[in-house]
């Protein structure tokens, strides 16, 4: 019974903060990777404000299962969804570079993830976002509501932890991508994506042996390296 109460709090919580971020900023959008983490806030959002605009990053080495699943809710919640893909196909950027995400993974999340996410975010004073802070060593000190690159950023579940999520995700019978049934945690591009548990935290499945933690979208100094004028259709 505590364990419900407290999951309720942190809900309502949560819905405060979208309330509070929804009247307060006029140009306003959320960043979904349609990870069980955005789709949760997506569905708090569903009675907020349905229209708000959904930003997703089309990488060009997302998994299938993860754009039939965009695909698949776009539909049913007749999502405002935006795509942006990065200013260089995988093709190009493979002619010229090779399999850069083994080789510099860093860069290859700057080219296909924060280049196309700039360009986005340059309609916007504030985005929404699905951060928590039990997600990695580099999360825990995430707070609510914070500043980056010159707009705001909002964090309505960052108090959550992992069974938080999927305990909302089953209460309110909400679709999940299929890929966490094959025993993935976190969801990136394929890749640099592992299933199963590979430590402590659940992204320790992405780019397994690097060291790497962030692709660098909550990072500020990624959007000063990797920033591009250029408009991808």
């Amino acid at each position: 019974m505590r364990e419900e109460s407290e999951n309720l709090n942190k809900e309502l919580e949560s819905k405060e903060i979208l309330k509070w971020a929804i009247s307060t900023f006029p140009k306003i959008c959320i960043a979904a990777s349609f990870g069980k983490d955005s789709v949760v806030v997506l569905h708090l959002l569903k009675e907020i404000k349905p229209d708000i605009d959904v930003i997703y990053i089309d990488t060009g080495y997302e998994f299938p299962e993860t754009i039939a699943f965009v695909e698949k809710l776009k539909k049913e919640w007749n999502l405002n969804l935006k795509v942006y893909r990065p200013a260089m196909s995988v093709e190009e950027q493979e002619k010229i570079y090779g399999k850069l995400y083994f080789k510099d993974p860093d860069k290859c999340c700057g080219f296909r993830k924060v280049e196309p996410m700039g360009r986005a975010l340059q309609n916007y004073d504030a985005w929404i976002t699905g951060l928590r802070m039990d997600e990695t060593e580099f999360r825990k000190n995430i707070k609510i509501v914070e500043s980056q690159n010159g707009i705001t950023k909002i964090n309505p579940i960052a108090r959550w932890c992992e069974a938080d999520v999927w305990d909302y995700i089953n209460r309110n019978r909400i679709p999940y991508n299929p890929l966490y049934d094959k025993g993935y945690r976190s969801l990136g591009c394929k890749p640099c994506t592992l299933a199963g548990k590979w430590g402590r935290f659940e992204r320790a499945g992405r780019w397994t042996g690097t060291g790497k933690q962030e692709c660098g979208l909550h990072l500020e100094e990624y959007y000063q390296k990797y920033s591009s004028t250029t408009d991808v259709k």
